[in-house]
C-alpha cells in the first residue's frame, strides 16, 4: 500500500485539470468523457481516507482498493502517453507556456481513437468500483488537502525553525545499558561446564522494540570480548532465510571462501569448521525466530569447528527460541523503562522551540497514560513522542491521542506495535506513501536524502509545482525524522543519511504487502511469491556473502511493477528484455552484468528514476534520449563509462544527474535547463564536449560538483558559466586534481608552474557563487590566494554560509580573513594546506565577534603550521563545541582560544609535533591526544571526565584534573607505568602496553606498578599479538574482594626473551595477588 489514496488520487486529479480543456474533448469524440472520469474520482475522494483506514484490518475493503488503485495507476499511464506524444511533435511545443499534453496528442485521429478508447474503458471500471463502494458505506474523513493545507503548511513553518540538534537520540534502552553489558559479558566470559558440545549459548530475550539488538552490539564490541575471541561473527536472522544463506553467510563472517563451496549445504559445512578451526568464537545471531537456524545449521560446523570456550549469543522475542537451543539460565531480559525514565525520554522527543519543559512537566499525568499503552517500550516511547511532537503541546491535543480508538485495533498481526500503527493514523496522506515507501528500500545499502526524495517524485508521492519539489521532498524525510519513524546516521552530516528501525520497518511492509514484495535472495519463497502474485513494487536485495543468482525471467514475469529495486546479482540471457516492465517509473539496480538490458532501456516510457551502480558498461544506448520523462539519471560506479551519447542533451525533464568520475557530456547540455543536481561534472576544454560556459541557462541548480578544474583554459569560460545568477544554488563543489603526494607535500614530478597559479586563480574568481550558498567546498586548489570573493565578504555577502570544506591547497600561504564574519558557519575544515605556516590575527578580527555560530573546527594536515595568533581583546568561537588539530608543528594552543572558547567540549590534538603543554582550558570535557612527542604537561582541566593519551613518551605533569572519570593510555614502547599515575584517580583505566609491561600489571600488589593503579575502580589491560591488540589481557575491579583476572598463560615474554612452556597462576587470598610462575 505504498500509494496511499486519498493522497494518490489528489496526484492524478491534478493531472487531469491540466490535461482537459475543450478543445480536447472535441477531438476525443467521446463528449464529456475526461468531466466523467475526474467527477467520478473526485466523488471517490470524499471517501478515500476512510478506505485507507478500513483497509488495514478490512479483507473485503482491501480488494476494492485493489481495484481502484490499479484503475488510478491505469489513468496515470494514459495521461503519461499522451504527454509523450506530445513530445514527439518537437521541443518547441514542449516549452510554450500553455503547453497541454492531451491537446497535442488528439491532434493526430489515430491517437485521440486510442486514447479516447482507454479512457472510456477506465470510466466503465470506475462506474463498477463507485457501485461496489455504497455496500462499504464509507464516511467523509475529510481529504488529502485539508491535511495539505492546515497540517502541512503549519508544519512548514515548524521544520524552518527545527535543527538536528532538536533530535535528541538517547539510547534506546536507556542508562542500565553499561550494567547489562557488564552482566552479559561476565556471563559470556565466565568458564565451567559448557553445554551444546562445548559451545556455550547465551539469550538475550525481550519484546520488539526494546534495545536488543543495541545490547548485543554493545557486547559484541567490548573491549574484553574483542581480546577474548579471535573470530567473532554477527548474523541478522531473516524470518525466511535459507539454510544455505545462513551458512554462506556464516562462512564470509569466519573469513572463509563460501564462493569455492558453492551451494551445497555439506560443502558450506566443511568450509566453516575449516574457517573456524582452532579459533575461539563468538556467534551473535540477532532476532532468532526460531531455533533451526542454530539446531538445524549452525550448531554442528561450530561444535565440530570452533576451539573449545566459544560462545553463542541470540537475541530473540520468544522465550521458546532460547529453551530450543539450550541457552544458560537464567536468559537475560531486556527490561522495559522504568515510568519516570520512560517520561524523561518522551519529554525529550517532545521539547522544541515551541513547548518548553515546564509546560510539558504540566502534562505528566496524561504523559504517563500514553506511556503505560506504548508498554514503556523506548522506541514505543519515541515514536509517541514524534507524534506529540506534531499534534501541538495543549492538554486537549494529548487527551485526544490518549483516547484515539486506534489504540483498541485488533485485527493487526500481534507482533505489530500498536504506537507504530497510532503514529501512522494520524499523519497526513501526503506523508504516509513516502513513510511506506522508506520501508522498501534495501537495508543493506545506502541510500542519502536525494535519492529517496526522487524515488518519492518519481513514483508521484511529491506534486505540485516543479520548481521547489526537491524542498518539498526534503520537508517530508526531515517530518518523518522528526516523528522518529527514520533515525539519522551521525556518521553523515545534516540527515543526509537514515536508517528505519526494524520493528516499524515491519509494521510499514506489512501496510504494503498487497502490492509490495520485500526479499533477500536467500529467502525460501521469494520465487514462489514472484509466480503466484502481482506486485507493483519489487525490492531484492543481496546479502554481501551472497554469490548466487536470481534469474531475470522471475522479476520479468512481474509486468505491472511501477519500481524495481534490485541489489542482486541477475543472470541474463542475450535475450533478456526491460520491455515487459511498460508501467516502470523507478528503477535501481546496483549488478555488475547489466549490459544485455540497455538495448531495451528506451522502451521504458514511463520511467523517472534510472540508477545505474556499479555496472560494467563502457556505453549508454544512443536512444536514450527517447526517455522522455527521465527526471533522476545516477551512475555511481560505472567507471568504465566514459563518454555519455550525444542524444542525452534530449533529456529535457531531467532534474538530477550524477556522473562517475571518468565521463564526459556531449555538446547541447546547456538545454538542460530543468536541471536542479549536478555531481562529478568535469570541465573539459574539447571542442567536442561540453564546458563550463553551457552550464550559464541552468538557473535551477541546488547542487553543483565541479572537478579538473585545472583543464579550463581561460577565466571567461569560467565566468560563462555564471555561477552568481544561480539564485537557487545551496552547495557547490569545486575541485581541482590533487598536487600533493601522501606526505602532504607537492609532489616533486608535478611541480606548480606560476603561469598556471595565475590562470587557476583567475578562473576561481569568477566562479564566485550566489549570496544563497549553505555548503561550499573546495578542493585541490593551487593557487597562491585563495579566490577574492572568500578572502572578503564585502565582495560577496556569503550570510548563509553553513559549512566550508578546504582540501589539498598546495599553494595557499595564508587562511581567508573574511571567514570570520560570517554569521551562520557552523563547521570549517582545513585539511593538508602545506605552505601556510603562520595564522595571523586576520583570522579573528577585533571590531567584531569572530566565528559567532561556529561549532566544529578541524584543522589537519598543515604540516608547516607553527605560530597562531591570537590578540587578548579578540572575542571569538563562543560556541565551538568540537577543535581539532592534526599533523601540524604549533608550538603552543592560544590562551585566548582556551578563555574564549566557553563552549569547548571536545578537544583532538594529533601529530603536534612542538606542543609541550596544555592548560587551563575549563569547559573541556574529553580529550583526545596521539603523538604529540614534545608535551609534557596537561594542567587545569576542571572539568575534564575523559582523557586518551597514545605514544606522548614526554609527558611527565598530569594535574588539576578532578573530574577524570576514565583514562584510555596507549604506548607500546614504555618499560612501565607513568609517575603522573599517582596522581590521579580515574573510576576506569583501559590501558594498551607491551607484554612485560602487562605482565608486572598482572603481577597485583607484588608487582611493581600496584601503587599506580591500585586506586582505580576498573582497569582493563591488554597487550597485541600480531593482528590482534587485545590477544593478552588483565582485567581488575576494586573492592573488598578486589578481583584480577588474566589470560596470561603458557608464555611470557621478557623484553625480548621468551620462556617456554611457562605458566602464570593468580592467586588471590585476603586482597593479597601473588603470582606463581612455574618453568617445565
Amino acid at each position: 500500500m505504498a500509494m496511499v489514496l486519498d493522497a494518490f488520487a489528489s496526484y492524478l486529479v491534478d493531472m487531469l485539470t491540466q490535461a482537459a480543456t475543450d478543445e480536447v474533448k472535441m477531438m476525443l469524440g467521446v463528449t464529456g468523457e475526461i468531466e466523467k472520469m475526474g467527477d467520478k474520482l473526485r466523488d471517490l475522494k470524499n471517501f478515500l481516507a476512510d478506505a485507507d483506514r478500513r483497509n488495514i484490518t478490512d479483507e473485503t475493503v482491501r480488494e476494492w482498493v485493489g481495484l481502484l488503485k490499479r484503475a488510478m495507476y491505469e489513468a496515470t499511464d494514459i495521461l503519461d502517453l499522451c504527454q509523450l506524444k506530445a513530445m514527439e511533435r518537437g521541443p518547441s511545443s514542449v516549452n510554450t507556456g500553455c503547453f497541454n499534453p492531451l491537446l497535442f496528442c488528439m491532434r493526430n485521429p489515430f491517437h485521440a481513437r486510442e486514447i479516447g478508447t482507454r479512457i472510456k474503458a477506465l470510466n466503465q471500471r470506475l462506474d463498477d468500483i463507485k457501485e461496489r463502494s455504497t455496500a462499504f458505506k464509507f464516511i467523509n474523513l475529510g481529504s488529502y488537502e485539508d491535511h495539505r493545507s492546515n497540517t502541512h503548511a503549519s508544519h512548514h513553518g515548524n521544520l524552518g525553525q527545527e535543527t538536528v540538534g532538536d533530535f535528541d537520540r538517547s539510547a534506546i534502552v536507556g542508562d542500565k545499558i553499561e550494567e547489562d553489558t557488564r552482566a552479559l559479558v561476565a556471563q559470556i566470559m565466565q568458564t565451567g561446564k559448557d553445554v551444546n558440545n562445548g559451545i556455550k549459548v547465551v539469550a538475550i530475550v525481550g519484546v520488539g522494540g526494546i534495545g536488543k539488538t543495541t545490547l548485543a552490539q554493545k557486547v559484541f564490541n567490548d573491549e574484553a570480548i574483542q581480546g577474548e575471541f579471535s573470530k567473532k561473527i554477527w548474523l541478522s536472522i531473516n524470518q525466511n532465510s535459507s539454510e544455505v544463506e545462513l551458512l554462506r553467510r556464516a562462512v564470509v563472517g569466519a573469513g572463509g571462501n563460501a564462493q569455492l563451496a558453492g551451494n551445497a549445504k555439506d560443502a558450506l559445512h566443511r568450509a566453516l569448521m575449516q574457517a573456524l578451526k582452532d579459533h575461539k568464537t563468538l556467534l551473535v545471531m540477532d532476532d532468532v525466530w526460531d531455533d533451526g537456524a542454530w539446531e538445524r545449521v549452525l550448531k554442528i560446523p561450530l561444535a565440530n569447528g570452533a576451539a573449545s570456550g566459544s560462545r553463542v549469543l541470540i537475541t530473540t522475542r520468544d522465550e521458546r527460541v532460547a529453551q530450543g537451543v539450550a541457552a544458560i539460565r537464567p536468559y537475560h531480559h531486556v527490561d522495559t523503562l522504568a515510568p519516570d525514565d520512560a517520561w524523561s525520554l518522551l519529554k525529550k522527543q517532545v521539547l522544541s522551540n515551541e513547548i518548553d519543559e515546564d509546560h510539558i512537566s504540566t502534562l505528566k499525568d496524561i504523559g504517563l497514560k500514553l506511556i503505560k499503552k506504548c508498554g514503556c517500550l523506548p522506541l514505543a516511547v519515541k515514536v509517541m513522542g514524534g507524534l506529540l511532537r506534531q499534534t501541538g503541546g495543549l492538554r486537549r491535543d494529548w487527551e485526544q491521542v490518549l483516547d484515539d480508538s486506534n489504540w483498541s485495533t485488533t485485527k493487526m498481526p500481534q507482533e505489530l506495535n500498536h504506537t507504530v500503527y497510532l503514529s501512522y493514523e494520524h499523519m497526513p496522506s501526503y506523508l504516509k506513501q513516502c513513510f511506506l515507501f522508506y520501508s522498501l528500500l534495501p537495508k543493506s545499502r545506502i541510500f542519502n536524502l536525494d535519492q529517496v526524495v526522487a524515488m518519492w517524485i518519481s513514483e508521484g508521492f511529491i506534486h505540485g509545482n516543479s520548481i521547489d519539489l526537491e524542498e518539498l521532498g526534503e520537508n517530508y524525510y526531515k517530518e518523518l525524522v522528526s516523528r522518529n519513524l527514520i533515525e539519522p546516521d551521525k556518521s553523515y552530516v545534516d540527515l543526509w543519511v537514515c536508517s528505519m528501525h526494524d520493528v516499524v520497518r515491519s509494521f510499514a511492509q506489512y501496510m504494503t504487502k498487497d502490492e509490495a514484495l520485500v526479499a533477500q535472495d536467500g529467502e525460501n519463497d521469494i520465487l514462489a511469491k514472484l509466480s503466484i502474485q502481482n506486485f507493483l513494487r519489487l525490492s531484492i536485495e543481496t546479502n554481501q556473502s551472497q554469490s548466487g543468482e536470481l534469474d531475470w525471467k522471475c522479476p520479468q514475469a512481474q509486468q505491472s511493477v511501477r519500481t524495481l529495486i534490485s541489489t542482486i546479482k541477475i543472470k541474463m540471457k542475450p535475450s533478456d528484455s526491460l520491455a515487459t516492465f511498460s508501467s516502470l517509473r523507478t528503477l535501481h539496480m546496483e549488478s555488475a552484468d547489466i549490459a544485455v538490458l540497455l538495448e531495451s532501456l528506451h522502451q521504458l516510457k514511463h520511467l523517472r528514476y534510472l540508477a545505474l551502480v556499479n555496472a560494467d558498461i563502457s556505453v549508454l544506448p544512443e536512444n536514450i534520449g527517447k526517455m522522455k520523462l527521465l527526471q533522476f539519471l545516477v551512475l555511481v560506479g560505472c567507471i568504465k563509462l566514459v563518454n555519455l551519447p550525444d542524444s542525452i542533451v534530449k533529456l529535457g525533464q531531467l532534474r538530477l544527474l550524477s556522473l562517475p568520475g571518468a565521463s564526459m557530456v556531449p555538446r547541447g547540455f546547456s538545454g538542460l535547463t530543468n536541471m536542479r543536481k549536478l555531481s562529478m561534472f568535469r570541465a573539459h576544454m574539447d571542442d567536442d564536449w561540453c564546458s563550463l560556459d553551457e552550464l550559464g541557462p541552468l538557473s535551477q541548480l541546488r547542487f553543483l560538483e565541479l572537478v579538473q578544474l585545472e583543464n579550463v583554459s581561460a577565466a571567461s569560460f569560467a565566468a560563462n558559466a555564471r555561477l552568481s545568477e544561480k539564485m537557487h544554488l545551496i552547495t557547490l563543489m569545486l575541485a581541482c586534481t590533487s598536487k600533493l603526494g601522501n606526505d602532504g607535500l607537492v609532489k616533486e614530478k608535478e611541480g606548480v608552474f606560476e603561469e598556471e597559479q595565475q590562470r587557476i586563480e583567475k578562473v576561481l574568481d569568477k566562479l564566485c557563487p550566489p549570496s544563497t550558498v549553505e555548503v561550499l567546498e573546495l578542493k585541490g586548489y593551487f593557487g597562491r590566494q585563495l579566490p577574492r570573493w572568500m578572502m572578503s565578504t564585502s565582495m560577496v555577502p556569503l550570510n548563509n554560509l553553513k559549512i566550508i570544506l578546504f582540501s589539498d591547497l598546495a599553494c595557499c600561504t595564508q587562511l581567508p580573513n573574511g571567514l570570520c564574519q560570517l554569521p551562520n558557519l557552523q563547521f570549517l575544515q582545513v585539511s593538508r594546506a602545506p605552505c601556510i605556516k603562520h595564522v595571523g590575527t586576520g583570522f579573528l578580527q577585533v571590531a567584531v565577534a569572530s566565528f559567532p555560530r561556529l561549532n566544529k573546527l578541524v584543522l589537519k594536515g598543515m604540516v608547516e603550521w607553527e605560530e597562531w595568533e591570537w590578540e587578548e581583546q579578540v572575542q571569538a568561537m563562543r560556541r565551538l563545541e568540537e577543535l581539532v588539530l592534526s599533523e601540524c608543528r604549533l608550538r603552543h594552543v592560544p590562551p585566548g582560544l582556551a578563555s574564549d572558547a566557553s563552549s569547548l567540549k571536545l578537544l583532538i590534538l594529533h601529530q603536534v609535533k612542538h606542543l609541550t603543554n596544555i592548560e587551563s582550558f575549563p569547559s573541556v570535557v574529553e580529550l583526545l591526544l596521539n603523538g604529540c612527542p614534545d608535551l609534557e604537561r596537561i594542567t587545569d582541566l576542571p572539568n575534564l571526565q575523559k582523557l586518551t593519551i597514545e605514544n606522548c613518551p614526554k609527558l611527565k605533569v598530569l594535574e588539576h584534573i578532578p573530574s577524570l572519570e576514565r583514562l584510555v593510555l596507549k604506548d607500546y614502547a614504555m618499560e612501565k607505568l607513568p609517575e603522573y599515575m599517582r596522581d590521579i584517580k580515574p573510576r576506569h583505566l583501559q590501558l594498551f602496553c607491551r607484554l612485560w609491561l602487562l605482565s608486572a600489571v598482572a603481577a597485583g600488589q607484588s608487582g611493581t606498578e600496584w601503587d599506580k593503579f591500585s586506586q582505580v575502580e576498573h582497569v582493563k589491560a591488554y597487550a597485541g599479538d600480531g593482528d590482534n591488540p587485545r590477544k593478552w589481557y588483565v582485567l581488575y575491579t576494586r573492592g573488598d574482594n578486589c578481583k584480577l583476572d588474566s589470560n596470561i598463560s603458557n608464555s611470557i615474554i621478557f623484553e625480548g626473551t621468551k620462556i617456554k612452556h611457562t605458566s602464570f597462576v593468580l592467586i588471590c587470598l585476603n586482597n593479597l595477588i601473588l603470582p606463581v610462575y612455574k618453568v617445565v
